[in-house]
């Protein structure tokens, strides 16, 4: 009643209660990215500065949407662009995406390849759960983005396999193909979150046709499951030093049937709060993904839909934006790449892998088993909270992406710093490398 006091809700016993919920909830953890994110946040709540490497976003203040999209946005909303969407996107988005598509890959999807979701996320969870039964396998290396959490989620066997630091942290037919003969899906990443590093050509060409041969040995022994490749692009539109995107149907035609694209607005556009991705795959599976999909609300937001069209269509406009966004991006990971390279130089215990994509640069910080004040630096996450607490600047272990050695891996994240920030990164590790003894 206005006037009287709240009601102050008593939730009782709360561990109690966590412990009585459904053994998928109880499996699932909070990611290491958002872990160090909210230590960060508290830190600034509290007026330290800290430079963030940590969370692979972009701050609109270096990073902007494009005009287009965003006039396209507003067009739409005060035209009353308010009411759901239809559920696998509107027409009009599709047909985009899919001239888009053809422009970017010269691979030509029909509309019924192509579903609208809100963000990348749910094109991942939704082709996990569309080809992934309970008890399948499926195989990803690491260090990747969250491929556990999704096997977790589809009840499905992970099958890891732990990359080389030599080839980018990217996997090679050697080290899958062992896998493939039972697994029902496999995923990779390129360019990798959270390496920055894509896979040469001809290995993932490699790749592509083992999954084809695979799949004719099933067909010819009849009666099993395909095995389904999912390829996480979302980063295609963001290369350094010329290396040029592959894209799966291009380079091998005949893994068609089998290949499942993520990709979608939010790093190529850095519209990553907008949420509009898309996946591109057989009708077959766009129309079971679609109905999975539309039972969780997964769709994107109306105008941010009409106003993707509006910039997919506008080929100058998208050319204008990839030549200021690659600029900045560029200039920001050769500035941090070649400042860890000088280092490394210098004999200090510190490596980096050139990036050729992406937002990232892979950092590695040779201090286990060295001490700081007398104390023994144990693993990656004492680096990790080390660097932070005595530099102010945040980065996420490798661990948080699945891998298990301890071999002082890093991702740092330049979407939302300055070129001013990333400078003031050396002097800092410098001063804090100096402090420490073998």
């Amino acid at each position: 009643m206005p006037g009287s006091s709240p009601v102050t809700p008593d939730f009782g016993d709360q561990p109690r209660l966590a412990g009585s919920l459904s053994e998928l909830a109880k499996g699932m953890h909070l990611s290491g990215i958002l872990r160090t994110a909210q230590q960060v946040r508290e830190l600034k709540a509290k007026g330290t500065p800290v430079l963030d490497f940590s969370l692979g976003d972009f701050s609109p203040k270096y990073f902007p949407i494009p005009a287009k999209l965003l006039s396209g946005i507003v067009k739409a909303l005060e035209s009353g662009a308010t009411n759901y969407p239809p559920p696998p996107g509107l027409l009009s988005l599709r047909q985009a995406v899919s001239d888009y598509v053809e422009r970017c890959s010269g691979v030509r999807y029909p509309i019924e390849s192509v579903l609208i979701t809100c963000g990348g996320r749910p094109v991942i969870y939704g082709a996990y759960l569309t080809v992934v039964a309970r008890g399948d396998t499926v195989v990803y290396s690491v260090p990747s983005w969250q491929n556990d959490s999704y096997a977790w989620l589809s009840g499905a066997k992970a099958i890891e396999v732990e990359a080389k630091s030599e080839n980018g942290f990217q996997p090679t037919l050697s080290e899958i193909a062992p896998h493939l003969k039972n697994a029902r899906l496999l995923c990779l990443c390129s360019p990798g979150n959270p390496t920055g590093t894509a896979m040469e050509p001809q290995a993932f060409k490699e790749i592509l046709e083992a999954v084809v041969d695979e799949n004719r040995r099933r067909e010819k022994l009849g009666g099993e499951r395909p095995l389904f490749l999912l390829y996480d692009q979302i980063y295609s539109s963001i290369r350094v030093n010329d290396n040029k995107h592959r894209y799966a149907l291009a380079l091998v035609p005949a893994s068609a049937p089998y290949v499942m694209t993520m990709d979608g607005a939010s790093k190529a556009f850095s519209a990553t709060g907008l949420r509009v991705g898309w996946l591109l795959a057989p009708p077959a599976i766009i129309a079971k993904a679609g109905e999975l999909l539309s039972h969780v609300g997964a769709w994107a937001p109306h105008a941010e839909q009409a106003g993707m069209t509006e910039l997919l269509k506008d080929e100058a406009a998208i050319a204008e934006y990839r030549t200021s966004m690659d600029n900045a991006v560029h200039k920001r990971l050769g500035a941090l790449y070649q400042g860890f390279a000088a280092m490394r130089e210098e004999g200090l215990p510190v490596d980096a892998l050139c990036p050729d994509g992406a937002i990232y640069v892979s950092l590695q910080l040779k201090l286990r088993g060295k001490k700081i004040g007398g104390e023994v630096i144990a693993d990656n996450e004492a680096i990790r909270s080390l660097v932070l607490k005595e530099t102010g600047i945040a980065i996420v272990p490798f661990q948080a992406f699945g891998l298990t050695q301890e071999t002082g891996w890093f991702r740092l994240s330049i979407g939302a710093v300055s070129m001013e920030e990333i400078a003031e990164v050396f002097p800092r590790l410098r001063s804090l490398l100096a402090k420490i003894s073998s």
